[in-house]
């Protein structure tokens, strides 16, 4: 499978998981399927395949933090590639969390799909807005 294909792949094997969290929330499917945490690994499969193959220019990108090595590996094909299948695997992973916190805290889904939307594209800037908004229910939960 080329490299291209793998990297074309990656956010359509995740678009499935976004769409249910963001548009059926509260659908019990989502429930169960968000539940478990084996969701980021259609995502990591073009990860898998991509970090097999070039595994020794990955492991040097990675055990030797160097920015010129790693601005190599990802100015390649194969690497930028990889770097993406982990980066949609990863923004999954934190977006399921999100997912199951905003159900336990009862944080509304019209206000918990935005964040999630804004994730898929920023995920730190997702994540901090997740953080304020999850700080902010569950001390007024409190009171």
């Amino acid at each position: 499978m080329s490299v291209e294909t793998l990297f074309t792949w990656t956010f359509p094997l995740a678009t499935p998981f976004w769409l249910l969290m963001i548009f059926l929330p509260g659908w019990s499917w989502t429930r169960r399927i968000m539940a478990s945490p084996w969701t980021p690994l259609l995502p990591l499969i073009p990860y898998f395949v991509l970090a097999i193959a070039h595994f020794g220019e990955l492991w040097t990108a990675v055990s030797r933090p160097d920015l010129g090595v790693l601005g190599a590996f990802t100015g390649s094909p194969y690497g930028a590639a990889t770097i993406w299948a982990h980066l949609i695997a990863f923004d999954l992973f934190i977006a399921r969390w999100m997912y199951l916190e905003s159900r336990e805290h009862r944080i509304h889904p019209l206000v918990t799909g935005p964040i999630l939307a804004l994730t898929i594209f920023l995920s730190p800037f997702g994540l901090v807005a997740f953080l304020l908004v999850r700080t902010v229910r569950i001390r007024s939960s409190h009171e």
